[in-house]
């Protein structure tokens, strides 16, 4: 299958990482590689690109496809960007992008298991390599635990309810399919409420692939590593394409942008931790009208721009 990508909001996130030519920067998430082409196409001879992927197939894609000596690629978890970066001929990086969530590729290759449009073996793992899988998390959970997951990763509402009727199911027989899951999540939900919000295996389908990722864990962390990688007036763009994403991002250069930690009722600060970052944009950007008419992945995505000082 063809690994493509269409990279969301592409204009704002290049004006927005305000791209020197001569600059070292980090694509976070390779995936098809739309993003880490058009900082290529900004960077002189002298530019260098280091783009990470935890997926080989993103990085195998990008062998074929992107022949460029600018260009380092990494198949890594963007969480280890700090040993990423000391491995690598520099040691300070004038911009980062993480483009967060799945790839169209992964959504779209029906084999790797990710979505509740195609029958395939129950899977979801960004990396391969990885022990835990979807059919684990649907088969071993407990019921509290699939309750949590599908509360706290899909907001969904009836998590207690998907979560006994997958119990139920699998004392029969495991549940071992994408398109079996998505069918009994479907029966759980009162038929009133089945499709008010789009497809009623979405929320759960998104929380079970954000736990055999662990892809909320490594979010913060990385937006704190790559900051402390930044040179000074250097820039962090952050695309988040559901709420848990970008309340994190959205706390995370809060914290950066206001580091002091004395007591409220101090007159002055007195711990000295002066400001890391600041806002280049205060909201969230989001996609313009015709973005989202001509590309329907981008409508939940949200871009946050931090600058270091």
């Amino acid at each position: 299958m063809e690994f493509i990508h269409y990279p969301v909001m592409r204009d704002e996130v290049i004006e927005g990482l305000n791209i020197k030519p001569d600059g070292i920067y980090c694509d976070c998430t390779l995936g098809g590689g739309g993003h880490t082409r058009l900082i290529l196409e900004k960077l002189s001879d002298k530019g260098r690109l280091i783009s990470i992927d935890r997926d080989i197939a993103a990085i195998e894609n990008a062998k074929r496809n992107i022949n460029d000596n600018r260009l380092m690629l990494v198949k890594d978890n963007y969480t280890n960007i700090d040993s990423i970066i000391a491995d690598s001929p520099y040691e300070r990086l004038d911009g980062i992008l993480m483009d967060l969530g799945v790839s169209s590729y992964q959504f779209d290759n029906a084999e790797r298991g990710f979505s509740y449009r195609y029958d395939a073996p129950l899977d979801m793992r960004m990396d391969e390599s990885d022990l835990l899988t979807a059919y684990e998390v649907v088969n071993s959970y407990s019921e509290k635990e699939l309750a949590k997951i599908l509360f706290d990763y899909g907001e969904e509402r009836f998590g207690n309810r998907i979560a006994q009727r997958i119990v139920r199911e699998r004392e029969t027989e495991p549940i071992k399919t994408t398109l079996r899951l998505a069918g009994i999540i479907s029966a759980a939900i009162p038929v009133k409420n089945r499709n008010t919000d789009g497809n009623p295996a979405k929320r759960s389908f998104q929380a079970i692939r954000i736990e055999v990722n662990a892809e909320l864990e490594g979010i913060g962390q990385t937006i704190e590593k790559g900051v402390s990688l930044l040179k000074e007036g250097g820039r962090i763009a952050v695309i988040s394409f559901h709420s848990l994403e970008d309340r994190i991002a959205k706390t995370i250069f809060k914290k950066l942008m206001s580091p002091c930690t004395c007591p409220v009722d101090f007159p002055v600060c007195v711990c000295n931790k002066k400001p890391l970052v600041k806002l280049i944009s205060k909201k969230a950007i989001t996609p313009s009208e015709k973005e989202l008419s001509e590309n329907s992945r981008s409508h939940s995505a949200k871009l946050r721009i931090a600058e270091k000082v």
